[in-house]
């Protein structure tokens, strides 16, 4: 779909990139910027970066970055005109009607047949569990004690035991080997055709959150060795693992309180019929950020149902720092003596298990408790170093009176002088130690500015230059006449320079947001957004400033003409001209 650059940059300035980031992660004000952790990967120190001046973002550790446009595409995993259309609706803003263009019109036609496919596999599925062929996935799942009502909810089925009987119905469909191989419900070999994914499995389907069949978890049957017990479907064009949980679609309608997270889709399923319709589950991979930030969208608070066990306490832990970072509070239910939501349910019944959701303690009293695990506290110097522990843990709560309550909490159940204990939690809050935190030395200014990422060395200079032209806006003026466009030999560089220098000549001034390329390649715009949004990490004086930026301008020079110097041999006069420009390089002098 096309849509005019009047129109786009209308949608831009009228949705402020710190409102929309602000929806979806808790930004806080870092000097000129705003900063959080990053929501497209889990970290403990922010490095995600907004500027308000720009309307930009970047996030240093994993180098994505852009506009407006660019944080919702990638976080909603939308197209650029539907990042266009959902910010619009978001402003008020009218769009005009549109034809979607080929290249939109196929992608969505696509997606739309895949999803159109599971929805027949689903179907195909829950048909094969009502007849004879499906006789022990139904006692399957009445020995699981699923009600029939509780089958129909959830659409479950059955895979038959043949290895090709997926494929033969879907292509009785009209569906192409191809289509079918990239919904992840069949593996094709080429001479041999088709080998379904599931087979003899109890299948669930994987609904998006407006309710789409995007993908199937299934169950095997029996004890077969070396067979997985439970699959997913693989990653598709519409079944993102990493951005989507089951039943978050009837979850996030739930009248409950909070949303209650699980380990698998069994769980869940008992849960919601025992009447706990706001759990979900992840999708057969570790909980993600995106999975977090999906839950942020619907309720602040959190209860986690993990198993009991020692891997299960190890996944919780991971969980509440990632849901933490995010802004969710978090509950953990104790299920002892039992391993998970389905076993105590079954053994103690639902209101045993809304007394455990009741009394289920924060994420901070679960962390300290076990980090008590791995001391006696009896002995004085276990005592010691659990007290320091917990300390520097307290010591990150950013809210004062949050940090006092629990200080006081604390130091009350596990023996410590309230007084003492303040005191240590104050002392790591100055050094600024947290958890597994600690003070590093300080940086030099190339190391920061010029060495903050994976490019090629050659190109630093030119990335720290557009820098500098961004950030100090009369800079066009002084490299007039000695700094152009082809003086930038790294294409992205290039391009960025082009529509600076376009920009300042047509008004006097620069608007960084708008030079983002607003196609769907969004690994261009992080290159892009990743070489405005640089700042220079510390106040320089005037005569510093000079010396950095004649550094910078010589070096690009530099860089160019030895660029052209390679690729001249065989023209005397070319290379006669430019070893006079390098010599005058020494010459150069720019005044700030």
């Amino acid at each position: 779909m096309y849509y005019s650059d009047e129109i786009i940059e209308e949608v831009r300035s009228r949705n402020d990139i710190i409102d929309v980031i602000n929806g979806y992660v808790t930004l806080k004000k870092r000097g000129n910027d705003y900063s959080a952790c990053c929501p497209f990967h889990h970290e403990k120190t922010p490095s995600f970066h907004v500027n308000q001046d720009k309307q930009l973002y970047n996030c240093f550790g994993c180098h994505t970055g852009g506009n407006v446009f660019t944080f919702v595409m990638e976080y909603e995993n939308f197209s650029f005109p539907e990042a266009v259309q959902f910010l619009a609706e978001r402003a008020g803003i009218d769009l005009p009607k549109s034809e979607l263009s080929d290249s939109d019109r196929a992608r969505d036609n696509y997606k739309t047949m895949l999803k159109d496919m599971n929805k027949t596999a689903a179907n195909y599925f829950y048909y094969l569990l009502k007849t004879d062929r499906g006789k022990f996935a139904r006692e399957y799942l009445e020995n699981r004690g699923l009600s029939q009502e509780t089958i129909t909810n959830f659409a479950m089925g059955y895979a038959d035991i043949y290895e090709n009987d997926l494929y033969k119905y879907l292509k009785s469909k009209g569906y192409t080997d191809n289509q079918m191989k990239d919904s992840g419900l069949v593996d094709i070999y080429e001479g041999k055709g088709g080998k379904d994914k599931f087979w003899n499995r109890v299948m669930v389907p994987i609904l998006d959150i407006n309710g789409k069949v995007i993908g199937f978890g299934g169950r095997v049957l029996g004890s077969a060795e070396g067979v997985p017990k439970y699959i997913n479907t693989k990653e598709t064009a519409v079944f993102d693992k990493s951005r989507n949980l089951f039943a978050m679609n009837i979850a996030r309608r739930s009248k409950r309180r909070g949303i209650i997270i699980c380990e698998g889709y069994m769980d869940v399923i008992s849960m919601h019929q025992a009447g706990f319709d706001n759990a979900v589950a992840s999708l057969g991979t570790a909980f993600t950020v995106g999975q977090a930030n999906l839950i942020k969208r619907y309720s602040d608070e959190v209860y986690l149902a993990y198993d009991s066990d020692e891997a299960g306490t190890k996944a919780t832990l991971k969980v509440i720092a990632m849901l933490r970072d995010v802004g969710l509070t978090t509950r953990i239910i104790d299920m002892k003596p039992y391993k998970d939501p389905d076993e105590f349910i079954k053994n103690l019944g639902a209101e045993a298990y809304e007394e455990r959701i009741d009394n289920a303690v924060t994420g901070i009293e679960f962390e300290v408790a076990t980090i008590a695990k791995g001391y006696k506290l009896r002995d004085p110097e276990d005592k010691i170093k659990f007290t320091n522990d917990v300390a520097k843990r307290l010591s990150a709560i950013d809210d004062p009176v949050t940090r006092h309550s629990y200080t006081e909490a604390i130091a009350r159940e596990y023996g410590l002088d309230k007084d003492s204990f303040k005191a240590v939690v104050s002392k790591y809050g100055t050094l600024g130690l947290a958890e597994n935190d600690t003070l590093s030395d300080s940086v030099s200014f190339e190391n920061t500015v010029v060495n903050n990422n994976k490019s090629d060395n050659r190109s630093k200079p030119q990335k720290l230059l557009l820098t500098w032209m961004v950030n100090e806006i009369t800079l066009f003026e002084k490299l007039k006449g000695v700094v152009t466009v082809d003086d930038f030999i790294d294409e992205n560089h290039k391009e960025v320079a082009k529509k600076l220098f376009e920009q300042y000549d047509e008004k006097g001034e620069v608007n960084p947001a708008s030079i983002v390329d607003v196609s769907d390649d969004l690994e261009k715009q992080h290159i892009v957004a990743e070489i405005l949004q640089t700042e220079l990490p510390f106040e320089m004086s005037q005569d510093e400033k000079n010396q950095a930026i004649n550094d910078v301008v010589k070096k690009v020079k530099q860089e160019k003409i030895e660029y052209e110097l390679s690729r001249c041999a065989t023209d005397p006069r070319k290379l006669q001209q430019l070893i006079v420009e390098k010599a005058n390089l020494n010459k150069l002098y720019i005044s700030l």
